[in-house]
């Protein structure tokens, strides 16, 4: 079951983006010579059209294979032949099915199980945010300027800035909860000998609250794939600046073992806890995958839309040899970061626990 379920995550991801590039070619106009999902030799396909759809042996990958992506084409159908615009639409397609993706499932999840309200259920004797005045029910709305919707973005916060100064802004129910009034503090942390870490002093249960009305389930429904989003971009940062190493990262190997272990976690709760818990597996990876594919890096969707971009501004195309020399070397890289992370999975797998 657990190999069936990463076969199906991995699937619909590769298969929502793959489907974006598919549809918004054929609705350009371009021709698509084949849409297929896994990699290496086919066990099916069909032939319809002018396009074969196929399903390959290895279950993770896909490919959406356009005529004259990648050499010239005197056929007006040919990828090169078409407006810069639409090749921009085409290749951006993918990355964007892969937020609508996320942004769908999240609002399945809040529909089933609600959102994590960031709402304070008691504050700690002694530290900062009862001298400041909070206690339970406040609700905290923002730190340092940054917007919290959910009880995670709290711990996010407090994961990236554990001993920055913070400036809570936060409401309080009325006396006759008819309104919330908007109030402020400024909270240093303080070092806890119990728990080894700075705390502000605040306790939110964290505790999944039911959604009311279509607005609320849009709102928090978008924000779960928006905070898959937020994560990628800050743990993006977090590595460029050497915070996050090479164990923190996780390949397909890792994937494909946490979610046996979520599998292995969930069913003795049943199958809707199980699915939902890996619907919610695929908003994060779906969401990363696709700002990973905007990153501006030869070889991905980011890097093909840096030369579209650069044609659509100068008024004509850069030499495909040299746009084909730089995407294969970016191509190669990529290629051996993932034999480092595939590695590197197996090293933390085997010999590491």
């Amino acid at each position: 079951m657990s190999m069936i379920a990463a076969v199906l995550v991995f699937g619909l991801i590769v298969l929502i983006h793959e489907f974006g590039h598919f549809i918004v070619a054929k609705k350009c106009g371009i021709g698509v010579i084949e849409f297929s999902i896994g990699m290496g030799p086919r066990i099916w396909s069909v032939q319809k059209g002018e396009t074969r759809y196929s399903l390959k042996v290895l279950p993770f990958g896909g490919s959406c294979m356009m005529l004259g992506e990648d050499e010239n084409e005197k056929d007006p159908k040919a990828f090169n032949n078409k407006p810069v615009w639409a090749r921009i639409a085409v290749v951006a397609a993918g990355p964007i099915f892969n937020f609508i993706l996320a942004f769908v499932l999240g609002i399945v999840i809040v529909c089933r199980v609600g959102y994590d309200a960031p709402e304070l259920v008691d504050v700690q004797e002694g530290f900062p945010a009862q001298e400041q005045g909070m206690q339970a029910g406040d609700i905290i709305t923002r730190l340092n300027g940054e917007p919290v919707v959910v009880y995670r973005d709290i711990t996010l916060y407090r994961l990236l800035h554990p001993t920055e100064t913070v400036n809570v802004e936060y409401v309080r129910p009325s006396e006759d909860g008819k309104a919330m009034e908007k109030r402020t503090a400024v909270i240093t942390p303080k070092y806890s000998e119990e728990s080894g870490s700075y705390m502000l002093g605040i306790v939110v249960s964290g505790y999944y609250r039911p959604v009311s009305g279509l607005g609320e389930i849009l709102k928090y429904g978008a924000y779960e794939g928006i905070y898959c989003i937020k994560t990628a971009l800050k743990s993006l940062t977090m590595m460029f600046r050497g915070q996050v190493g090479m164990d923190d990262m996780a390949g397909p190997v890792r994937m494909v073992s946490i979610i046996d272990d979520t599998v292995k976690e969930t069913i003795p709760y049943g199958i809707e806890t199980m699915i939902l818990t890996l619907m919610n597996l695929c908003v994060l990876l779906s969401a990363n995958l696709g700002v990973m594919n905007l990153l501006p890096i030869p070889a991905l969707d980011g890097g093909r839309l840096v030369f579209l971009i650069i044609e659509g501004v100068r008024g004509k195309p850069i030499d495909k040899e040299k746009e084909g020399m730089v995407h294969l070397a970016g191509m190669a890289v990529l290629m051996g970061l993932m034999i480092v992370v595939l590695f590197n999975d197996i090293s933390i797998l085997f010999f590491k626990k």
